[in-house]
């Protein structure tokens, strides 16, 4: 039997490509409705060979809805979220609302599959932050080999990660330096065309960005707690992928060429790493592709049983709308949904 799936926030840049990989993936849907807010009721947006017409979230009834994936952003979710697993649906959330709540699993498949089974609590389960996303599908099975004590990461994040707008921003600038006309900010702190910009949402106290305590609170929840973490958050001026320079030191001894035969048999991991011009992935190859490739392994010889990597996503596919799909895949396949689709 198919399932009823609601995708809400489906005329934005991860609604879309979630509607895109649940016809690419062949979901096992009979049904599939793509909402938004009153605003975007009527657009159309494609699925597959087919065109939906967007119908309104404040309008929907849940009750006969297998699953929600949800991409409207935090406050939509916090609201709506806890209202739709009451009816009976699963809400797959792309935001941050629930990350850290402890009777909701975040999950990557990859990683920790297994923690799906306490999404009966709140019929809510979370989607990691993009950027830990392709990080802890990277490091899962060299901490199964070695046991990580500790993480130092730089991102390179690409302005996809925060929408559309911002994607437009980059090109407004991009076009006015070349014809010179003024550039102005407005989306982004500083100028990004040409630029990098050390700051993804907004300071703690600690003086981190929540984007890089998101990478550390993700990370421990979903792979270990002991994992000590560090970040440093850059938004780039590419319009896809993000790119992460990666450091990692081991409990145990772990050369590189070991790392990288692990991580050649790794699920989700694709190495490209050769020692010659061009052998590495950069994130313009990335864009488009299910992946998460890792290229530059190498030993650190500045620690004992020290990694350097160079790990690169397409951030809207593994850090959102594809990550997505996998867990509703999950469900099905373990068959957590049989009784819901047979009472539909």
């Amino acid at each position: 039997m198919g399932y009823t799936i609601a995708v809400v926030g489906a005329t934005g840049n991860v609604g879309r490509e979630v509607l895109s990989i649940l016809a690419e993936r062949q979901f096992p849907a009979d049904k599939v409705v793509a909402l938004a807010s009153r605003r975007s009721q009527g657009t159309e947006v494609s699925f597959g060979d087919k065109v939906l017409k967007v119908k309104t979230l404040d309008n929907y009834d849940f009750s006969n809805t297998d699953i929600a994936i949800m991409s409207a952003g935090g406050s939509t979710s916090q609201e709506w979220s806890p209202k739709i697993g009451k009816q009976g649906c699963v809400v797959i959330d792309n935001s941050s609302a629930f990350r850290y709540d402890p009777d909701v699993p975040l999950i990557v498949p990859e990683v920790n599959a297994d923690a799906i089974t306490g999404f009966s609590k709140k019929n809510i389960i979370a989607n990691p932050n993009c950027s830990t996303a392709q990080l802890v599908v990277a490091l899962k099975p060299l901490h199964d080999r070695a046991r990580i004590k500790r993480v130092v990461v730089s991102t390179y994040q690409s302005v996809s990660g925060g929408g559309k707008a911002k994607m437009e921003e980059l090109f407004e600038q991009t076009r006015a330096v070349f014809v010179a006309d003024p550039i102005e900010a407005k989306e982004f702190t500083k100028r990004i065309a040409f630029n990098l910009i050390p700051h993804i949402d907004a300071f703690m106290d600690s003086g981190d960005t929540k984007e890089e305590w998101k990478m550390m609170a993700e990370t421990k929840k979903m792979l270990d707690p002991k994992i000590k973490l560090t970040a440093t958050c850059v938004r780039v001026p590419v319009f896809v992928s993000h790119s992460e320079s990666v450091n990692i030191e081991f409990e145990e001894e772990l050369s590189a060429d070991e790392a990288r035969n692990i991580l050649r048999e790794a699920p989700g991991c694709l190495v490209i790493d050769k020692r010659e011009d061009g052998g590495y992935v950069t994130p313009y190859e990335a864009a488009g592709e299910d992946a998460t490739y890792i290229s530059r392994i190498r030993d650190d010889s500045t620690v004992d049983n020290g990694i350097n990597m160079w790990v690169v996503s397409d951030n809207l596919r593994k850090g959102a709308a594809l990550n997505t799909v996998q867990i509703a895949e999950l469900l099905v396949n373990r068959g957590l949904l049989k009784e819901r689709a047979a009472a539909a």
